[in-house]
């Protein structure tokens, strides 16, 4: 049953004067767009409960116009609730935590039936460095657009005959022309000068190969994008020694789960990567990369699971749904903790729990 908390926040909404602004506000909004939004919340399996908990604390702290419908959803399930879909059907946005996946035989990922039930066909991991961390590159600010719903992930697999294996990769011109559209879009929208095309066409010249004709058929219509293309293995190289020279990296499926997570590391760590999964019509946040969204039994019962990745994906959710100045709020206080140093959690150097991290955000709050 979803946990609704509407009437308390319009309570609090209407109680709360506005904080001071430091700034002139250009943003422009249109009537009734301070209504607050209804979110579907799914907290997931092993630190899931413990960093969604924790950007509902913020949220209510900040007074966020938004509102939380809470399902129960976790990777052993065989199916996503038909309620949770529905819910995210009527409310448009989703935030949740990392579900399992089982390894080998199983239930197929519960991550990879919503993408393709909703037809989330792009996902954004943004990878750059934060003042405070230690770092092996300066410079590092790399946004990876990574197709979604087909490729190696297809989930298409039989076996031929015992000890034998087929597995199907499926490239077509609808799903590449697409996502290449929305990285240059991406890249447009937010004055970033080159889109880098990730492939191995030298080997799968025809599945990849479609994948850089798209690609390359978009980047005539972005005359004053800068636009190259790198083999796959050769990124990963260039990733560990000149991240830098990278801007906007746009990938089929399998490749994006690699090269972001592997751009997450070299930017600092997965903890604080934030990311996103986006269609026509619905948009899911959750921790950017896949590597550590779950944790392990440590630190789910010392409660000191990293908070900071998916408090970063609710501020690419408030700017989403068209709440700037909230989002700008959030993603100054996370900066300003992490800056200090005092409250960070292990993955990033320190020894704070979950809780800690989150009222030293919460201090931070303008």
């Amino acid at each position: 049953m979803a946990r609704r908390s509407l009437p308390n926040l319009i309570k609090r909404l209407s109680l709360t004067a506005a904080p001071p602004r430091s700034r002139t506000i250009t943003y422009m909004p249109r009537p009734g767009d301070g209504t607050p939004r209804a979110v579907t919340l799914i907290p997931g399996d092993g630190i899931g409960p413990l960093v969604t908990n924790a950007v509902e604390q913020v949220m209510e702290a900040m007074h966020a116009p938004v509102y939380f419908e809470r399902y129960e959803v976790h990777g052993n399930m065989k199916v996503f609730p038909a309620e949770v879909v529905e819910s995210i059907r009527r409310n448009k946005v989703c935030l949740k935590g990392g579900l399992i996946t089982p390894v080998g035989g199983g239930v197929s990922s519960l991550n990879v039936h919503l993408r393709k039930e909703l037809d989330l066909y792009a996902a954004l991991v943004n990878c750059r460095n934060m003042p405070g961390l230690p770092i092996r590159h300066e410079k590092v600010d790399i946004v990876v657009v990574r197709e979604n719903t087909e490729g190696e992930y297809a989930g298409l697999e039989h076996e031929v005959v015992p000890g034998v294996v087929e597995s199907l990769k499926v490239i077509t011109k609808h799903c590449s022309e697409r996502i290449a559209e929305y990285a240059f879009e991406y890249a447009y929208l937010n004055n970033r000068k080159k889109v880098t095309a990730v492939h191995k066409a030298n080997i799968m010249k025809l599945a990849d190969g479609l994948f850089l004709e798209s690609c390359r058929e978009v980047a005539e219509r972005y005359p004053a994008i800068a636009y190259n293309e790198i083999i796959v293995d050769n990124c990963c190289m260039q990733l560990v020694s000149r991240p830098e020279q990278f801007d906007v990296m746009v990938t089929p499926n399998l490749y994006g789960n690699l090269v972001a997570n592997t751009a997450a590391g070299i930017a600092g760590g997965t903890g604080f990567m934030p990311g996103g999964n986006v269609g026509a019509d619905y948009a899911v946040f959750e921790q950017g990369t896949s590597a550590g969204n779950v944790g392990n039994d440590k630190i789910i019962a010392e409660k000191k699971a990293n908070p900071v990745a998916l408090l970063l994906s609710s501020a690419m959710m408030l700017r989403h749904l068209q709440f700037p100045s909230f989002a700008d709020r959030l993603e100054t206080a996370v900066g300003r903790v992490i800056a200090e140093g005092k409250c960070l959690t292990k993955d990033l150097g320190g020894d704070s729990t979950t809780q800690q991290v989150v009222d030293a955000v919460i201090a931070n709050i303008d």
